[in-house]
């Protein structure tokens, strides 16, 4: 059931001012909050709403009473068809570009802003063609820095956009034909002032090329005001619908509705679906004795319609500017964190958040992170070669110390730090260092050569076999297992080699003189 609550009731009853401060703490708290806006929170800038007894459909009737019926005709796209309520459409629009460009953006308009820069702000989203929420700072969908270049051309920047128009932007023109948009400059709202549609320059520079090489002329397109009318399809409306299913994803905690009077097809389903979200994903926490956070706030002068009491938490009745200058007001006395700037060397305060606390470890953390997801390990990213080389746990994985590449010619990833080991503390110095057994080699080698160079004097010189004397006993061989032929001629063949070689080595000879 919705609960209606009288802003300017607010200075004389407590209860109210309690009621208006809940609300208040619930935007604060919040940190995902969808706005939804209307005509209603332009009006304090000079621009007239729709459906009020002094707005533009009533303004429409009582100019032009001969061309349309009611004020709502001039704006349904089957005016197109009529010359005359055509040209009434075009000169109409011209003067309200005009009055529009004349304003500025109001409170409710830096309060959105606001809850952007604050990091509350999850998406807006607005019925209005005027464009202030974009010269408040918000991103439109209709701005040329929203749209993707390149292999995507024409296509939305979902995260960049941070206001969503819903009906277009009277600040461009589009052509019927090709659907090419550009600025709407002076010249357009001196041709539409006329009641005339300027032709599309796109069209007219691709009609002039076909006639150059002699080829048929098509049909030059008129330019229109970029703006979405009833009965047509938005041509933005596959990039919106990713954009609401997103959102819807993100779990919005909050939905406020201001200016608007629910009217519109398109838009009341919009509401429904993000208030359905909002209670499916917001879990009841709250105690029997507490109240229940408010999930759908509806600020506007006139109530909503009975089909809403079961949407609508609570209805603000005031003006849209008053209750956000009330939400700001608490909120800079119950969070006073939230609105301390830091200035910086520069001279910039434009950093309108709390202080942040920043882990000393979490920016390695964070690169660590990163550095996983691309497969790439962080200590070998830009490493300096040099460096000694980690063995891992396994042995059979470790690298040999010795690489066929070297620092020059191989790559980054294959280079080896080449260090030289240090020696052991208690290793001796290089001048007292000797090889192992080295002393005992040299003397057996010492006295082989003592027995060579020996007085032939001492030799025995009896006739005794040339052999030695040490003739060790016959080795009984085994007998040979059964070969294959392969086998026999392999050893056949090795037999040979080695008496080849036996042949071949030189024997020494000992001649004794006899005097």
């Amino acid at each position: 059931m919705t609960i209606t609550v009288d802003l300017p009731a607010a200075s004389t009853d407590v209860h109210t001012r309690r009621t208006l401060l809940d609300l208040s703490l619930s935007v604060i708290k919040s940190k995902r909050i969808v706005i939804v806006t209307g005509a209603g929170i332009s009006c304090s800038c000079g621009i007239p709403d729709f459906r009020s007894s002094d707005g533009l459909y009533a303004l429409v009737k009582q100019k032009y009473p001969d061309v349309v019926l009611k004020g709502r005709d001039l704006f349904d796209a089957s005016l197109f068809r009529d010359p005359t309520s055509t040209a009434v459409f075009y000169t109409f629009i011209s003067g309200l570009k005009r009055s529009i460009d004349a304003t500025s953006p109001t409170p409710t308009h830096h309060f959105i802003r606001t809850l952007d820069t604050k990091k509350r702000l999850l998406r807006s989203y607005t019925q209005n063609i005027d464009g202030l929420e974009e010269r408040a700072g918000l991103l439109g969908t209709s701005c040329e820095d929203a749209k993707a270049t390149g292999k995507g051309k024409g296509k939305l920047k979902i995260r960049d956009v941070r206001n969503v128009q819903l009906h277009g932007d009277i600040h461009r023109v589009r052509c019927i034909s090709c659907s090419a948009e550009y600025p709407c400059t002076q010249d357009h709202l001196s041709m539409f002032g006329q009641g005339i549609a300027p032709e599309c320059p796109e069209c007219l520079t691709r009609s002039e090329a076909r006639v150059a090489r002699s080829a048929r002329a098509i049909k030059v397109g008129t330019l229109r005001p970029a703006i979405v009318l009833y009965d047509e399809p938005h041509p933005l409306g596959d990039e919106i619908g990713s954009i609401q299913a997103a959102d819807v994803g993100r779990k919005p905690d909050l939905l406020i509705v201001m200016g608007t009077s629910l009217k519109v097809h398109g838009l009341k389903k919009l509401v429904k679906d993000f208030a359905r979200t909002i209670r499916e994903n917001t879990s009841s926490t709250n105690t029997l004795t507490s109240k229940p956070k408010p999930k759908v706030i509806f600020v506007n002068k006139t109530a909503p319609g009975s089909e809403w009491a079961d949407v609508i938490d609570y209805h603000v009745a005031g003006d849209t500017d008053a209750w956000v200058a009330r939400v700001l007001e608490d909120w800079k006395k119950n969070k006073p964190a939230d609105w301390e700037v830091q200035q910086t060397l520069d001279g910039d305060t434009s950093m309108a958040s709390p202080f942040k606390v920043i882990k000393p470890n979490a920016e390695a953390t964070k690169k660590k992170k990163t550095a996983n997801k691309k497969g790439v390990r962080p200590q070998d990213e830009n490493r300096v070669p040099g460096g000694s080389i980690p063995e891992p746990i396994s042995p059979s994985k470790r690298r040999q110390g010795a690489c066929h590449y070297n620092n020059l010619e191989s790559s980054p990833s294959k280079r080896q730090s080449m260090t030289v080991p240090k020696p052991p503390k208690h290793a001796l110095p290089a001048s007292e260092r000797k090889l192992l057994f080295g002393e005992c080699t040299n003397h057996t080698q010492a006295e082989s050569e003592d027995v060579v160079t020996m007085d032939l004097s001492l030799v025995d010189l009896s006739m005794r076999s040339v052999e030695p004397d040490d003739e060790k006993p016959p080795v009984k061989h085994a007998k040979p297992a059964p070969t294959t032929r392969k086998t026999a001629v392999k050893t056949r063949s090795t037999t040979r080699a080695a008496s080849t070689a036996k042949r071949r080595v030189p024997q020494k000879r000992v001649e004794v003189v006899i005097s």
